[in-house]
C-alpha cells in the first residue's frame, strides 16, 4: 500500500491535516489505534482560537460550528473581588474566539472525510514507524490480523503525548522541557445552562476556578484540587458548593446545578520536545507539547503546527519546494514557546501555589493589578487569547 502521507492519529489534528491534504489533492491515510467512538468520547477543549476557525473554514468543514458555535468577543477575569471583562475584539482589532466543543470538531472532521472518500484505517494495534532516516518512510500495522505496510514520502505524528511517534526518535535526538504543577484540575460536565454569556477565569483565596460551557445547554466548570485528591471523595453536591465559593457572590447566586455528565481530574504540565521533526516524521500537537489548559491553547496549538505541515506539503508537492522540510521546527517552536509562555503565566497569575510566601503572593496580587488596569496589560492578555498569527510559509 502506498501514500503521500501517513497521519499516524485519528484525533481534530490528524483529521484536519487529512482533510486539507485531500482538498489540495494530495494523498493521505490516517491511522488509529482507537475505535472512532472512543476518539469521539474524549471529553477536551472547547475553545477555538480565531487562527483555529479560519483554518476550519479553509477545510471546508465548518458549517456546523457557524451555525452552532458560540462568537465571544470578551472573557472575564474575577480577582479577590475585582470584575474585569477583557474585550477581545476592542484589544484585538477584531478578533475574537468560538466555542465549540473538540468532539464536534472531531465529528465534523470525521464526517467530511468519509464523505470524501479518504481512507482512514481504525481499531489497528501494532503501529510501527522505519525508515524515518532513510530514503523512504513506511508504517506499519495490524489490520484484520494480518500485517500491513504502508509506503509513503512523509509521516504526520499526531498520535498525542503517549503515542508511538515520539517514541520512535531515538532518545538522544530529542531535547525535553517539562514543567510540573502542584495541583490539578476537578473537572465537571453537565446539562445546564451557562451560568454566563462569556468565560469566567475566578481567583480565589481557595483556589482557582473557571467557568466555561460547551453550548447554550451544556456547561464545563473547574476548580483547582490539590494532587492527592481522589475523585470519588468529590461528590457533586460538594464540588458545586466549591465551586460556588470561589467565583463572584452574584454568579454563585445565578448558578444552575445538575447532575455531573462526566467529572475527572487532570494534572498541569507544560512540555516540550525539540526539535518537532526527525527525518521523515513530523511531531504535532501533544506528541510535541503539551499545555496546562489555563491559557486554552492545546487544541489550538496543534492547529497552528497543521497549518505549518500544510502549506510546507504543499509547496512540496506542488512547486518542488523540499528545502522547506527542515523548516517545519524552528516555525512551529517559536509559537510554540510563546504558547507555552502565555499558559504558564496565566496558571501563575491565577492559582493559589502551595509554596507561595507572602512576598510571593503580593508579586500575584500586584501582577494581576498592572496586567487588567493598564491597556498595555489588557492588549497582552487578549492578543495571546485570540492567538498569536500564524507565521507565514515563504
Amino acid at each position: 500500500m502506498k501514500t503521500g502521507v501517513a497521519i499516524v492519529g485519528a484525533g481534530p489534528s490528524g483529521l484536519l491535516l487529512g482533510q486539507l491534504l485531500h482538498n489540495a489533492g494530495i494523498p493521505n491515510v490516517i491511522i488509529e489505534r482507537q475505535t472512532p467512538d472512543y476518539v469521539l468520547s474524549r471529553i477536551r477543549a472547547g475553545v477555538l482560537e480565531q487562527g483555529m476557525v479560519d483554518l476550519l473554514r479553509e477545510a471546508g468543514v465548518a458549517e456546523r460550528m457557524d451555525r452552532e458555535g458560540q462568537v465571544h468577543e470578551g472573557v472575564e477575569l474575577a480577582l479577590s473581588g475585582r470584575r474585569i471583562r477583557v474585550d477581545l475584539k476592542a484589544l484585538t482589532g477584531g478578533d475574537t474566539v468560538m466555542v465549540y466543543g473538540q468532539t464536534e470538531v472531531t465529528r465534523d472532521l470525521m464526517a467530511a472525510r468519509e464523505a470524501g472518500g479518504a481512507t482512514s484505517f481504525y481499531d489497528v494495534p501494532d503501529v510501527e514507524l522505519h525508515g524515518l532516516k532513510g530514503e523512504k518512510p513506511w508504517v506499519s500495522f495490524t489490520l484484520n490480523g494480518e500485517t500491513v505496510r504502508l509506503d509513503c514520502d512523509h509521516i504526520a505524528g499526531c498520535d498525542g503525548f503517549h503515542g508511538v511517534s515520539r517514541k520512535s526518535i531515538p532518545t538522544h535526538a530529542l531535547s525535553e522541557f517539562e514543567r510540573v504543577y502542584p495541583f490539578g484540575w476537578l473537572g465537571l460536565l453537565a446539562d445546564t445552562p451557562p451560568v454566563a454569556d462569556e468565560l469566567i477565569y475566578a481567583s480565589h483565596d481557595r483556589g482557582f476556578a473557571l467557568c466555561s460551557m460547551r453550548s447554550p445547554t451544556r456547561s464545563r466548570y473547574y476548580v483547582q484540587v490539590g494532587l492527592e485528591e481522589k475523585l470519588e471523595d468529590w461528590s457533586d453536591e460538594r464540588f458545586w458548593d466549591e465551586l460556588k465559593s470561589r467565583i463572584p457572590e452574584d454568579v454563585a447566586a445565578r448558578l444552575i446545578t445538575g447532575p455531573s455528565l462526566e467529572k475527572s481530574i487532570a494534572p498541569l504540565r507544560s512540555f516540550v520536545v525539540e526539535p518537532m521533526q526527525y527525518g521523515h516524521l513530523f511531531l504535532v500537537g501533544d506528541a510535541a507539547h503539551i499545555v496546562p489548559p489555563t491559557g486554552a491553547k492545546g487544541l489550538n496549538l496543534a492547529a497552528s503546527d497543521v497549518s505549518t505541515l500544510y502549506r510546507i506539503l504543499l509547496k512540496v508537492y506542488r512547486e518542488g519546494r523540499t528545502d522547506l522540510l527542515e523548516r517545519y521546527s524552528p516555525i512551529c517552536l517559536r509559537r510554540v514557546w510563546k504558547a507555552e509562555r502565555f499558559s504558564w503565566w496565566m496558571t501563575s497569575l491565577l492559582h493559589r501555589f502551595p509554596d507561595t510566601d507572602a512576598f510571593g503572593l503580593r508579586i500575584q496580587q500586584s501582577e494581576q493589578d498592572y496586567f487588567t488596569s493598564t491597556p498595555a496589560g489588557l492588549t497582552t492578555i487578549a492578543e495571546n487569547y485570540v492567538g498569536l498569527p500564524y507565521e507565514p510559509i515563504e
